[in-house]
């Protein structure tokens, strides 16, 4: 007899077709079959060894964050209910261009200082892994949620060429090459990239071609946070679209906002440039989060070359006083390249988190009210944090538009992500709420989505651009990544005050046909393991 019958469902299968009736039954982690209407028919009814009654849920593939920076929070803490009780059930690790794989000792400390606004300093991980196909490795002795992974190209780059602003010789472009195979060989689904981080940025566009040549010959696509999302966006944009044709390579933009005030009400203009090139053959996908502010660390905002050689020489510029006010005229009046080629809007960067509990009063304040609370000049206080707390500080950039938001979302290519920071005391409410808030604020309230079009955008989409034949979609033979969930009350409970609430009406989430949510609550199951990328 089968593990587990779901009675009664309302079906929402991914393809974004009208929802239906039936009864789903599990088995050794695959949906073994679906019986429509079972109920009205009055048909021999499925068994199974437990019955779920799901009247009034509707069942839907299990959601696929496609922009996710959980590469440590998955290890560091096996609950993840961040993710699991929003109802996802695989997130796509490596993005932005810097991450944990592949790296040497060097390497290793560098990009652990670098981002650890995102994901902590890493000292309470075990990091026993050098390889991509390691840190897969690492991930299959049992996580909260699938998950597949993006090779960083900045973390590539560091370690074959380090953290300076220059081209590379041919040898060092050989060796990315070979690092970028080896990673898809072991496993990974594409590259990312991170053209506003260093050292990723310092990579010229021919040297983003050849990597992105690699990526194509596997299978697998490039994924870049790209050179702007503010002054110059959309040529930012129209960059990627032109480099990926050239190298033949599938092009999924990564958090695809236009943001700043120089881009209010632009979104159309994007739009066309994708419906242009998607007309002329292009394969190109895109994820957004639905809220308005962004999210990063504050030393991204800084100009690149303030960031070249790394982490260190980043601390020592902070540090000499001339250096200093070379960087604050960049950032206030210039525009710095590491703020999208627009001036800093202090009254705009909310802290979020900060390294140091000794510098928690930062936290929740913009640098503007922090400044003008101790009277000081906002650059001072920025200068001053950065410094004690080693580059550690993540912020809110609140400089998004709502009406951007809405339109991106109702593209035809357009999936879900939640760029989820789980870092820092006041993280973005994205990190807990993305999934559950398409469902109840932009579906059930707002009705720019309908249900149907919305599970398809965060389940069969994404499923595709990984090349995951059997995700994405209630049906039979596929692997029973579930989540039953009431869309009458479906909601994110994640605020900007609060943003470590879970969510409402999601109360089972089941990943390989086991449940990691059950009546609400995270169970102690770990049946996520690594997605590597299919064969050609």
């Amino acid at each position: 007899m089968e593990e587990l019958v779901i009675r009664d469902a309302d079906v929402v299968d991914g393809s974004g077709g009208y929802s239906y009736r039936a009864d789903v039954v599990v088995d050794g982690g695959r949906i073994v079959s679906i019986v429509k209407e079972a109920a009205d028919a009055g048909c021999q009814r499925p068994k199974a060894r437990r019955e779920l009654d799901a009247e009034g849920l509707v069942l839907a593939p299990g959601f696929i964050d496609m922009h996710a920076h959980s590469d440590l929070a998955l290890l560091r803490d096996p609950d993840h209910s961040a993710k699991a009780a929003q109802g996802v059930t695989l997130e796509v690790l490596g993005q932005d261009g810097l991450s944990y794989a592949p790296v040497d000792d060097r390497t290793l400390g560098e990009v652990r200082r670098a981002i650890a606004g995102w994901n902590g300093s890493g000292d309470d991980v075990d990091v026993d892994w050098r390889s991509v196909g390691e840190y897969l490795d690492r991930l299959d002795r049992g996580i909260a949620v699938n998950a597949a992974y993006l090779i960083p190209q900045g973390t590539v780059r560091a370690l074959a060429v380090g953290w300076e602003d220059r081209e590379a010789t041919p040898d060092e472009l050989d060796r990315m090459r070979q690092l970028v195979a080896e990673g898809m060989e072991q496993g990974a689904v594409g590259m990312s990239s991170g053209l506003t981080y260093t050292p990723g940025m310092y990579a010229p566009d021919a040297e983003l071609t050849e990597l992105c040549r690699v990526v194509a010959s596997y299978g697998g696509y490039y994924c870049p946070h790209h050179r702007s999302y503010g002054a110059g966006a959309l040529e930012a944009y129209g960059e990627m679209v032109a480099l990926t044709r050239e190298a033949g390579c599938p092009l999924h933009l990564a958090h695809a906002t236009m943001n700043f005030g120089v881009n209010k009400g632009r979104a159309p203009e994007l739009l066309a440039l994708l419906d242009e090139a998607l007309d002329a053959g292009a394969d190109i996908t895109l994820d957004t989060y639905p809220y308005t502010p962004g999210c990063t660390t504050l030393v991204a905002l800084l100009p690149s070359w303030a960031s070249e050689g790394g982490p260190q020489e980043i601390l020592r510029r902070l540090a000499d006083d001339g250096t200093a006010e070379r960087i604050r005229h960049h950032l206030e009046v210039i525009g710095s390249d590491g703020c999208h080629g627009v001036p800093v809007e202090w009254e705009t960067i909310e802290i979020s988190g900060v390294g140091d509990p000794a510098l928690g009063e930062y936290v929740g304040r913009t640098v503007l009210q922090a400044a003008r609370a101790r009277g000081e000049e906002p650059w001072a206080v920025a200068r001053e944090l950065l410094l004690k707390d080693r580059l550690a500080p993540t912020i809110l950039q609140h400089v998004g538009h709502e009406e951007n938001v809405r339109e991106i979302m109702r593209h035809r290519v357009h999936t879900g992500g939640s760029d989820g920071i789980l870092q820092g005391a006041k993280p973005h409410p994205r990190a807990y709420g993305t999934f559950p808030r398409y469902l109840g604020h932009y579906v059930r309230e707002l009705g720019v989505l309908s249900l149907e079009e919305c599970v398809a955008h965060l389940t069969s989409r994404p499923a595709a651009r990984l090349r995951l034949p059997d995700r994405g979609l209630v049906r039979e033979g596929y692997k029973a990544d579930l989540v039953l969930f009431d869309p009458r009350t479906v909601d994110a409970g994640s605020t900007f005050a609060e943003p470590r609430t879970l969510p409402t009406g999601i109360p089972y989430v089941l990943v390989d046909g086991r449940f990691v949510i059950e009546d609400g609550r995270r169970t102690d199951v770990l049946a996520g393991r690594a997605v590597r990328r299919s064969p050609r």
